[in-house]
């Protein structure tokens, strides 16, 4: 697989201000998620609330983006406790945590946190696929609430404007996402929708 980034030209110079919610379709719990540009590229941030079986959890992401949508770095922080992960990226594939190189994520450009749709919209916004494109990705999947990071396999098919298969191939599961003009998730089925 290649781990060297596909990038498209930057379009930062549109400027982006959102507020988006989303709700999860089978458990208690909402986001609240905000995108700014920045300098640098984009400031991505949301507050999360839910539950894994009887677990509730409550999490907050900060993603520096840069103005090609690669993740620069990023921190998960869960609430009430002192439990964070805090990566930064090369660009290249390349992880680092405080304490140091992270090589177990090797090759991964993206990153897919478990509780938000927000971070399809990374791949989607990088890869820039036409019409009837895949692209497979190796990502870093941050499951909630462990917070401990893993590499996992995606691929991405546009099948129209505004329209992409997700696939994890991994194992094996696939939706087909619906998203707006700025590529922000409208409609995962069977898991998340705009509050």
């Amino acid at each position: 697989m290649n781990t060297e980034p596909k990038t498209s030209p930057p379009d930062k110079a549109n400027g982006m201000n959102r507020i988006v919610r989303w709700a999860p379709l089978h458990a208690f719990g909402a986001e609240h998620f905000h995108i700014q540009t920045t300098a640098e590229g984009f400031l991505a941030q949301g507050t999360v609330v839910g539950s894994r079986g009887n677990n509730p959890y409550g999490i907050f992401y900060r993603i520096n983006i840069s103005a090609d949508w690669l993740v620069r770095g990023f921190e998960v922080r869960e609430t009430g406790s002192s439990h964070v992960l805090k990566l930064t990226h090369d660009g290249h594939g390349h992880w680092s945590s405080p304490g140091g190189p992270v090589p177990s994520l090797d090759g991964c450009i993206d990153i897919d946190i478990a509780a938000t749709p927000f971070t399809n919209t990374l791949p989607i916004r990088r890869l820039r696929l036409q019409e009837g494109a895949t692209q497979a990705i190796s990502v870093a999947y941050i499951p909630v609430p462990s917070l401990q990071p893993l590499p996992i396999d995606q691929q991405y098919t546009c099948l129209e404007a505004k329209l992409y298969r997700y696939e994890n191939l991994t194992n094996g599961y696939s939706a087909e996402l619906v998203v707006d003009d700025d590529g922000l998730v409208m409609d995962y089925p069977n898991a998340f929708k705009r509050a």
